[in-house]
């Protein structure tokens, strides 16, 4: 048995394995990043929480738009603009982050389109859990029933694609008081707050067996090859420029100030 199936992984794609534990999500990100631009290899990478709660806003977003920016600069957040699409959130320990970095020829049937990718990956984690909640992909969320655990986002170049996830294995109610209710928000949030919008991954199944039956779903379109988390560190040093940026205390200001005056000149 263990013969034909390492016969049958040959026929697959190969694809790096590489696991951290408390990585800092910016560096997460600029590593994420340059395996994108400059790799030619296909990559996950598991991140099991990072150390320093952050705030991560998609590549377009506005922190007047999107933060509560008093209770930010008050408490020195850290905020950070990554170099994909999609919403904001805030990461701490409880956040299991899962990022795939594919070339679009290893995955058959996958157009190089934000729609096609999202549906992919959907029946992916429907494969993680099946039979676990009521899991659907619903506006690019995975939710379960009406309430999200997992936010997305994306970014596509010539040959290749990066899908990356934000889990809610656990969150602080207190930090959702950084964010503010955003103009552009999915139909079937309803405008509710984010008590009511998002649940935890906790609730449903353990840590450890989440990150277990991702890789396991993930044999079955790829050879995995586990690499060192070590060795890898050097791969995010040298002279590449990185899209994604930390936010500094001025610029954060500067958003407040006009922020207020927006809010001066409507009243």
């Amino acid at each position: 048995m263990g013969i034909l199936h390492e016969a049958r992984k040959l026929g697959l794609p190969l694809m790096n394995v590489v696991r951290f534990k408390g990585m800092p999500i910016l560096e997460q990100l600029f590593l994420e990043e340059k395996l994108l631009r400059t790799s030619s290899d296909n990559w996950c990478i598991v991140n099991d929480g990072t150390n320093t709660p952050s705030i991560v806003m998609g590549l377009s977003g506005k922190a007047s738009e999107l933060l509560e920016l008093g209770f930010v600069l008050r408490d020195e957040v850290p905020v950070i603009r990554r170099f994909t699409g999609g919403g904001t959130v805030i990461v701490d320990h409880g956040t299991i982050f899962v990022t795939l970095i594919c070339n679009k020829d290893d995955v058959p049937g996958v157009q190089p389109y934000p729609r096609s990718i999202m549906s992919w990956s959907g029946l992916l984690y429907g494969q993680v859990l099946r039979g676990i909640g009521d899991f659907q992909l619903r506006e690019n969320d995975y939710v379960f029933g009406d309430r999200k655990f997992g936010g997305n986002a994306q970014s596509i170049t010539k040959n290749r694609w990066i899908h990356h996830t934000s889990f809610l294995w656990d969150y602080e109610v207190k930090n959702m008081a950084y964010l503010k209710l955003p103009a552009r928000a999915p139909e079937y949030r309803s405008a509710r707050d984010h008590s009511e919008f998002i649940c935890r991954v906790k609730e449903y199944l353990p840590r450890s067996l989440f990150v277990e039956k991702t890789t396991k779903a993930l044999e079955t379109h790829f050879s995995l090859q586990p690499v060192n988390s070590e060795t890898i560190g050097a791969v995010h040093e040298g002279g590449f420029v990185h899209t994604t940026s930390l936010l500094t205390k001025q610029e954060l200001k500067d958003a407040l100030a006009s922020s207020l005056e927006s809010i001066a000149h409507s009243s």
